[in-house]
């Protein structure tokens, strides 16, 4: 993620004196990255694509609220992250039926292709792509079980590299704070992962 905070101000200040292609620039500068951690929580690209696309909505409905210094990528991921957590409390709520094979996006078609868009230099043998796949998915799910402020810093720091001050920007929360949420996510993780690689390696 960038860091250039005097660009994000300056397409700020652009928005909200009425330059309309100053949100299509903070849209290329941060749809990516906010893309890439909606698609993790709720874990469906269409539903992560709607997701961004409702925040920078939201962006240019309360631009004139917005201070001048406003740490704008803190404000995307705090707006974001809200949307997320109410997304996957209505989608716990309300359960749907996927139609496809298993591991498929019901919404876009995909599979774990998704995911990971690496070419494979050398055919691992179906055993071993059994055994990642079951492991992603296990991961998968076990951060998908954490408590919501658990797993927001899970998502930011291991997989979008944010430090502990941009997390706590985000979070509202000490950089101390943050520390504690990561070492108890961890702690979490370890207890459901124990179990799956118990039966895993039982069978």
């Amino acid at each position: 993620m960038s860091n250039d905070a005097a660009t994000d101000r300056a397409n700020l200040l652009d928005l909200q004196q009425g330059e309309a292609a100053a949100l299509n620039r903070l849209i290329a500068r941060w749809q990516r990255p906010l893309t890439s951690f909606a698609y993790r929580y709720v874990q469906s690209s269409a539903d992560a694509q709607d997701l961004v696309a409702e925040t920078f909505v939201r962006l240019y409905q309360r631009r004139m609220r917005l201070r001048p210094d406003t740490n704008l990528s803190a404000w995307l991921f705090t707006a974001l992250t809200n949307l997320c957590h109410n997304h996957h409390r209505w989608k716990r709520r309300h359960p749907t039926v996927a139609f496809g094979p298993p591991g498929t996006d019901a919404h876009s078609g995909a599979g774990r292709g998704d995911v990971t868009t690496e070419p494979a230099t050398l055919e691992p043998s179906p055993d071993a792509v059994l055994a990642r796949d079951e492991s992603l998915d296990a991961l998968k799910r076990a951060i998908d079980a954490l408590p919501h402020d658990l797993k927001v810093s899970v998502l930011l720091h291991h997989y979008e590299r944010l430090s502990y001050r941009e997390i706590g920007a985000i979070t509202g929360c000490s950089e101390r704070g943050v520390e504690t949420r990561l070492y108890r996510a961890r702690q979490h993780l370890r207890q459901e992962l124990a179990g799956f690689f118990r039966e895993t390696f039982a069978c």
